[in-house]
């Protein structure tokens, strides 16, 4: 709209910007589409300016403790010791490096995934509707809406069939707004604007069309969205806990390194040399990688569950899914194969046919069954509700075109199907009358009809026998109205047309998916709007359900208190006929009684559920776009299955994480245990700083980052769900560590006591290289906390197997090039020496491998 701004659209009549903009009946052309796309740009909000990866590489050195590094590197250029402090330079150099390729690969991993979630939109191009992502709106689009779809540009609306839209996010005004097709003569304000539909909000009712006048940045949200650009992302729990325990642990090695800068000062030492030996120390021994490690591997984390139709929004979901208790999902299209198929239909009496000519009254039921339908099946790509679509498929059997008889029989007015009512209304001329006709659920239609009791009965009767065969029901019934405005009071006095039966099976992979889950300690739940005779046929025949008892409705849960409630859903694996706040009251009790609970959903009434729960996981086929906004998660492929392959690689996302500390930790210890020893002892000093940067870089990065991406093992799906608020560090996990600190140190100081026969700087090489080296065979170790010397397990990470070639080639190089030798600060070590340190380093790993064996580990 250029320049004159989009408050103006709401003053002008439809007619004057259609013709502005060009757009013909039939939508824009495809010329006209790419015109406007170089014209107006992409519909996407910017970013900001992002930061550059000279800042990110700048921001590695914003850390205290690098800052005390570099001083330290100052005070030894002061002592003259530039050997130390050039190594030191290059150390903090080569850390930043890695730092900055670490944060850019986990920014590129988010990036993408971002774009794989990216919502979607149903526009009218050249006559034909077609999904496009969002991005790719551009002004003059058609953009046709129903309940559910999130609306991603601004523009005026074209048609409306009880159009009413959430508008929060701009107004703030939580009830929706109810849209018209008017004209404003003068100015108003924009919660004021109906009719106007604005990106960012979200349709909650009925159905219609906008012309797209306002995309990006020029949207009202796009308003907003400059106060934004600077929203930093928040860091998951996880993160956030090694931080706390990792500045903990920072004071309390910072302070054992002021007592060991003491001490050598007090044994004469050089205060220089002190100084920077106990600043190198506190790097070496403080594991300042944790953080990026973390999110290194989440990174990878999302992207493996990428590829295996598992989207992660939220790297907390990766976290949560890990400890997941609880999986609370639909019936529909998660559990069962979302195709449903009619089986059969009930007129007078039960009809099962696969094609054929039909009798009168059998056929009108199907054409009925059409008119008061939204989805469509054109050449095989069918967009629409899995039911509807099935009675389109059924009805192509008997050479009832949908597309024919919607040209012939044009809706004339409606009232759209929501799940409180249950039911869907249409008016079309038929027989020269005005027709309502009423498509929804069979009890609630029951309510509304001129029936006499046998014949209610009978109805009812029917549908029990179709209900226990885990068939889903519609009624079909009309009504003589005369006019096309409807209103709810209209639907009532109907007349009853007829049942339609179908099926939508369960997956095959539904069958493993809950076994596996069960196995795991994890409760399946179901919790569907549909009737509890189907719900619990299908839930019986996959493994959730044992007995009839565990089954219940939602409306059995009214008069109970949330308190009650708790009590209440402990034996309940089946929720049937839930509304939307039973569903978030179910969530928050399972959650209450300590669980950590998944939650699947597709339309508008799941989001709030999907919210409440700690992992939100919304279907990517059939999710409205609110749905997939609120849930950490969303399935491209709408599986049951993938959830439990999701909770499956959160398990061992966390494993890997835990891997990760274990080296680093473990690996610190035998540093601090070895050091302490020597001055305790008053022995000379094991390493010299430049000794301890060196294994500081080498054994804080690629190993631990290697062990991060450990191949993923299904044993974790063994084991029972996570305690909700279990730390990380466990007394067990800790002994661990310290059990394992204690073997490198032990081998380290054998090496060095060998060494100080011939004299100190031997020994002090010794130990360096025994250290540094039986850090890396540690790595192997830290694959398991079960024995894996001898099994496949052992040598299946290359990653692992080339981070610790890389280490061994570097160390050597140290070892054996003499001017290396002299940067680094090492002897000259004989052939018998160097097979010392080989055969100590590789002690460790016999030696935990064993305890092991005999858990004793």
């Amino acid at each position: 709209m250029g320049e004159s701004g989009i408050k103006a659209v709401y003053q002008r009549e439809k007619v004057d910007l259609i013709k502005e903009l060009q757009t013909g009946s039939s939508g824009l052309s495809l010329a006209q589409v790419m015109t406007n796309q170089t014209k107006y740009g992409v519909n996407e909000l910017s970013e900001g300016i992002k930061k550059s990866t000279f800042v990110m590489f700048l921001e590695q050195y914003n850390d205290f403790l690098v800052m005390i590094l570099l001083a330290a590197a100052l005070i030894s250029m002061f002592f003259q010791d530039f050997e130390s402090s050039i190594v030191i330079f290059i150390v903090v150099t080569i850390n930043a490096i890695l730092g900055t390729a670490q944060q850019l690969k986990a920014e590129q991993s988010l990036n993408s995934l971002k774009q794989l979630s990216a919502p979607a939109s149903k526009v009218l191009r050249e006559g034909t509707i077609e999904v496009i992502p969002s991005r790719e709106i551009t002004i003059g689009d058609i953009v046709l809406l129903e309940s559910g779809d999130y609306i991603s540009a601004d523009g005026r609306i074209l048609e409306n069939a009880s159009l009413q839209v959430n508008e929060s996010a701009l107004t703030g005004e939580s009830v929706s707004t109810c849209k018209e097709d008017t004209v404003f003569f003068k100015e108003v304000s924009l919660g004021d604007q109906v009719n106007m539909v604005f990106s960012g909000s979200f349709v909650t009712y009925g159905r219609g069309s906008f012309l797209v006048t306002g995309i990006g940045m020029k949207t009202e949200v796009g308003k907003i969205a400059e106060l934004l650009k600077e929203a930093k992302e928040k860091k998951t729990p996880l993160q956030s806990n090694l931080d706390q325990f990792g500045k903990k642990l920072s004071i309390g090695i910072v302070i054992i390194c002021a007592i060991l800068f003491v001490i050598n000062v007090m044994r004469h030492e050089a205060i220089g040399s002190a100084f920077v030996l106990a600043v190198a120390l506190a790097v070496a021994a403080i594991p300042e990688a944790l953080s990026s490690i973390v999110t290194i591997v989440l990174a990878f984390g999302t992207r493996k569950m990428a590829k295996e139709n598992a989207i992660v929004r939220k790297l907390q979901a990766v976290e949560g899914l890990g400890s997941v208790s609880i999986v609370c999902c639909d019936k529909t299209g998660t559990l069962t194969q979302n195709k449903m198929t009619v089986q059969s239909f009930y007129v007078d009496t039960v009809v099962e046919h696969a094609a054929g000519n039909l009798p009168k009254s059998e056929e009108d039921l199907l054409i009925a069954s059409i008119l008061c339908n939204n989805s469509t099946n054109i050449e095989g790509v069918e967009i629409g509700d899995p039911t509807e679509v099935a009675l389109i498929n059924f009805a192509d059997k008997f050479q009832l075109n949908a597309v024919t008889l919607r040209r012939q029989y044009p809706r004339l007015g409606e009232i759209p199907f929501d799940s409180d009512r249950k039911l869907m209304s249409t008016v079309q001329c038929l027989e020269n009358r005005d027709t309502m006709l009423v498509k929804g659920a069979v009890d609630v239609l029951l309510t509304r009809m001129n029936l006499s009791v046998d014949k209610k009965i009978e109805i009812e009767t029917v549908n029990s026998e179709f209900s226990e065969k885990g068939l889903r029901v519609l009624a079909v019934a009309k009504k003589q109205v005369g006019k096309t405005e409807l209103t709810l009071e209209d639907e009532t006095e109907l007349e009853f047309m007829g049942l339609i039966a179908m099926m939508d099976p369960p997956r095959e992979e539904s069958y493993e998916a809950v076994r596996k889950c069960t196995k795991a300690g994890i409760k399946t739940i179901m919790i569907t709007g549909d009737h509890k005779i189907t719900a619990t046929a299908i839930a019986r025949d996959i493994g959730i359900l044992k007995n009839d008892s565990e089954s219940v409705e939602g409306a059995e849960m009214d008069h109970l208190t949330d308190e009650k409630l708790k009590d209440f859903i402990k034996n309940k694996s089946v929720y049937a006929r839930v509304s939307p706040e039973h569903k978030i009251r179910i969530v928050r009790a399972w959650q209450e009684k300590g669980n950590i609970v998944a939650m699947t959903g597709d339309g508008v009434n799941d989001a709030p559920a999907l919210k409440q729960a700690d992992v939100g996981i919304a279907m990517g086929i059939t999710g409205t776009e609110v749905a997939k906004d609120s849930a950490g998660v969303i399935l491209t492929d709408d599986n049951f299955a993938t959830i439990v392959k999701a909770i499956e690689n959160g398990r061992n996302v966390y494993a890997n994480i835990k891997r990760s500390i274990h080296f680093l930790l473990s690996g610190n210890t035998a540093g601090m245990i070895t050091i302490l020893y020597t001055s305790i002892m008053v022995l000379p000093v094991p390493f010299a700083p430049i000794h301890l940067l060196f294994i500081n870089l080498l054994t804080d990065s690629l190993p631990a980052i290697a062990l991060g991406l450990e191949s993923h093992s299904k044993h974790v799906m063994d084991e029972k769900p996570r305690p909700k608020n279990e730390a990380i560090l466990t007394k067990r996990f800790i002994y661990d560590i310290v059990i394992d600190g204690c073997v490198i140190a032990i081998l380290t100081l054998a090496a060095f006591y060998i060494g100080l026969r011939n004299n100190n700087q031997v020994a002090s090489t010794m130990a360096f290289a025994t250290l540094c080296l039986g850090r890396l065979v540690h790595s192997f170790n830290c694959k398991s906390d079960k024995q894996v010397l001898f099994s496949k397990r052992f040598y299946s990470n290359s990653y692992l197997a080339g981070a610790f070639m890389i280490g061994f080639i570097l160390l050597n190089m140290v070892l054996l090039i003499p001017t290396l030798g002299q940067v680094f600060h090492v002897a000259s070590l004989s052939i018998s020496l160097l097979l010392v340190i080989y055969g100590l380093s590789l002690l460790n790993l016999v030696i935990i491998q064993t305890l092991k064996l005999l858990t004793l580990y």
